[in-house]
């Protein structure tokens, strides 16, 4: 359809005028050819109107007839409606003021022209003579109106140019005109001086024998410079004033392993050394002794004393802790201030005492003296939460009670500690059968301490466990000094805290669920009796560990017992001297009971008995300590005097329960 040009009205009125005028259309008849448009005035601006295609018979094609262009003062007719007949006539509207065109544009400048010359430039030395005029090249392209044009016609434009400038390009000063800094080494270079100076330190160093590591000895820091080799004794005995508490542990003796049993041949291994004692090989002679860095007398009594000190503060369960214990018992909730009873305990408590360990032993044995376990809240399942003071002077809690009081207290005297919360193999604790599967995880239940004793070691204690026990639903106070004593690998045996940060074990490592619940036996252990602990027999190097030990197996079977530490002095750390152990036997078949007597060596006890000697299936043997011959004191008794009271006639015995075990 060709382009036609509608008329322009000034106002809306007018423009309504026009409309109401117009009533209809017609269209010229279909032979009449409209004639062509009057040509555009100049400087209007708009471009020509397309003229309609027609075909052979000169009839316009698609599109209806648009009527004759009127002139420049007169508007147009209007197309003819599709809803109006073709015999109604066409009335001409009202003509309009003619529209004033734009003013022309400037015309826009020669694209092609040349750029502005550049200001010139110190020549350079370098030769161009391979390169290309900067000005010279060639393009082609189509563009629209530009945004940056002052023309408004759009133009197709192919425009190639070849005028190049003379080849002027001026690069950088020479090297003599420029002060640069010097580059920094590259990745060989560095390499290769670092390979130069470990060749020269390799060269220049003194190469030093090893020193030899010993078992028992604590790590201390040198003092002066360090030895080539270990250092030598004195000729003269060392003057080291130690205090006290040294003088109560003297240094462990090499502790001797019990006996294998009869039944039992060492096998031989391919890692079985050649060597006999006093061949030496001759080309193992040793190095000359440097007797320039042997140390000093002084150094040797300050590394004996620090030596001695560390011992004593690393065994907690020889450490003398009659000191604080003597304080705690002095002060019972009773006789507490109702104001702030956490700051005056903190500092009753714990100020006689510089050692961090100490005045953590203190709070833990005073929660044994004036805290019982709330068994009618436990058993009733209607615990109370209360704050450390409520707990305090109501004098009874339960497990977490003990946690957040001993808390508060470490906390006020300037101790590090923190509450743990797990899961506990205390009362209600069932251990898994043989081939039981263990329950899903569930690390609650429980609650107790964490605290920063000397040295920075974090310490895991049990301030409820070490009050008493649960019995029968009675609580049975009876004071248990291994909850705080035990090593934290020990320790963790039977605890296992939610948060894996708070094992504190010696090697790192966490261990899991799994490996917590089914413990380090493949079943169900014996029942061991506390009674043995507080005369100094370790419940974690005994075996059989076993509860159930076969009858039929053809097997001897070994009792092994051992001292809770190498320190442990019965006359000291104990009661008095130690019980005489016996194993109670049934004999062949279950037929004939005995008293079996262990042998000793002084951290040891053992004795190797025949499985079928044992008993009979569905019978239990005990490990018994002898506590009273003929109405006296058994401390003490030794095998032989045992033996010679039997062969004497009457007599009176009395035992106490260490460990059962049931035959199967």
């Amino acid at each position: 359809m060709a382009d036609v040009e509608e008329p322009k009205f000034n106002s809306l009125a007018d423009r309504i005028a026009a409309l109401n005028k117009q009533k209809n259309f017609t269209a010229p008849p279909p032979s009449a050819r409209r004639p062509p448009p009057p040509p555009p005035t100049s400087g209007s601006g708009h471009p020509p109107p397309r003229v309609p295609s027609s075909n052979a018979n000169g009839i316009a094609s698609q599109g209806p007839s648009v009527p004759s262009r009127l002139q420049k003062r007169s508007a147009p007719n209007l197309p003819q409606r599709t809803n109006t007949s073709s015999d109604l006539t066409v009335e001409t509207p009202p003509s309009l003021p003619a529209r004033a065109g734009p003013p022309p544009l400037p015309d826009r400048g020669n694209s092609a022209q040349a750029s502005p010359a550049l200001p010139t430039r110190r020549p350079s030395a370098q030769p161009l003579n391979s390169r290309r005029g900067s000005n010279s090249s060639e393009v082609s392209h189509i563009s629209s109106i530009s945004n940056l044009s002052l023309n408004p016609i759009s133009s197709r434009t192919s425009t190639t140019s070849t005028e190049a400038q003379p080849a002027r390009r001026v690069l950088a000063p020479t090297l003599d005109q420029a002060k640069l800094p010097p580059l920094p080494p590259s990745r060989k270079e560095r390499e290769a001086q670092a390979a130069r100076e470990a060749a020269e330190k390799e060269a220049t160093e003194v190469i030093k024998a090893p020193l030899l590591s010993a078992r028992s000895a604590p790590t201390v820091s040198q003092v002066g410079s360090r030895p080539s080799l270990p250092p030598r004794l004195p000729t003269r005995p060392a003057k080291s004033p130690a205090p006290s508490q040294v003088d109560e542990c003297p240094s462990a003796v090499p502790r001797r392993l019990p006996p294998p049993p009869s039944s039992f041949v060492r096998p031989t291994t391919t890692f079985a050394s050649s060597w006999k004692p006093g061949v030496r090989p001759d080309d193992e002679a040793p190095p000359p002794v440097p007797l320039s860095s042997r140390p000093t007398f002084t150094e040797i009594d300050a590394v004996t004393v620090r030596a001695s000190a560390n011992q004593t503060v690393t065994c907690l369960i020889c450490r003398d802790f009659s000191a604080p214990d003597s304080v705690a018992a002095q002060y019972p909730n009773q006789s507490l201030p109702r104001h702030d009873p956490v700051g005056y305990l903190a500092g009753v408590l714990c100020a006689p005492f510089p050692s961090a360990t100490d005045k953590a032993r203190a709070i833990f044995t005073w929660c044994h003296h004036n805290i019982a376990y709330n068994v009618e809240e436990f058993f009733g399942k209607c615990i109370k939460g209360r704050s450390a003071e409520e707990t305090i002077f109501h004098g009874k809690a339960v497990c977490q009670g003990y946690a957040e009081v001993y808390q508060a207290i470490a906390q006020r005297a300037g101790l590090q500690c923190i509450v743990i919360g797990g899961h506990g193999k205390g009362y209600g604790y069932k251990p898994l059968a043989r081939g039981e599967p263990p329950p899903p995880r569930n690390a609650t239940g429980h609650a107790w301490n964490a605290v920063c004793i000397d040295n920075g070691e974090w310490k895991l204690l049990d301030a409820c466990w070490g009050a008493g026990s649960v019995g029968n639903q009675q609580y049975i106070k009876r004071f248990k000094p291994q909850m705080f004593c035990l090593s934290n690998d020990l320790f963790g045996l039977k605890h296992f805290p939610g948060d894996d940060r708070y094992f504190f074990r010696n090697d790192g490592r966490i261990p899991t669920w799994e490996e917590y619940i089914v413990g380090p036996i493949k079943g169900e252990k014996a029942e061991f009796y506390g009674t043995a602990i507080d005369e100094g027999v370790s419940e974690f190097t005994f075996s059989p560990t076993e509860k159930h030990i076969p009858v039929y197996s053809g097997e001897v079977v070994r009792f092994q017992f051992s001292k809770v530490c190498e320190h442990w002095v019965p006359e000291r750390h104990g009661k008095g001297k130690s019980y005489l152990l016996l194993m109670k036997i049934h004999g062949l078949d279950g037929r004939k009971e005995d008293l079996v007597p262990l042998e000793t060596d002084g951290f040891w006890w053992w004795t190797d008995i025949s499985a079928r000697d044992l008993g009979a299936p569905g019978q239990s043997i005990f490990l018994y300590a002898l506590t009273t011959l003929n109405n006296r004191d058994a401390r003490g008794v030794t095998k032989e005097e045992y033996y010679r009271t039997k062969k004497s006639g009457g007599y009176s015995m009395s035992w106490a329960i260490y460990v059962k075990w049931e035959l199967v």
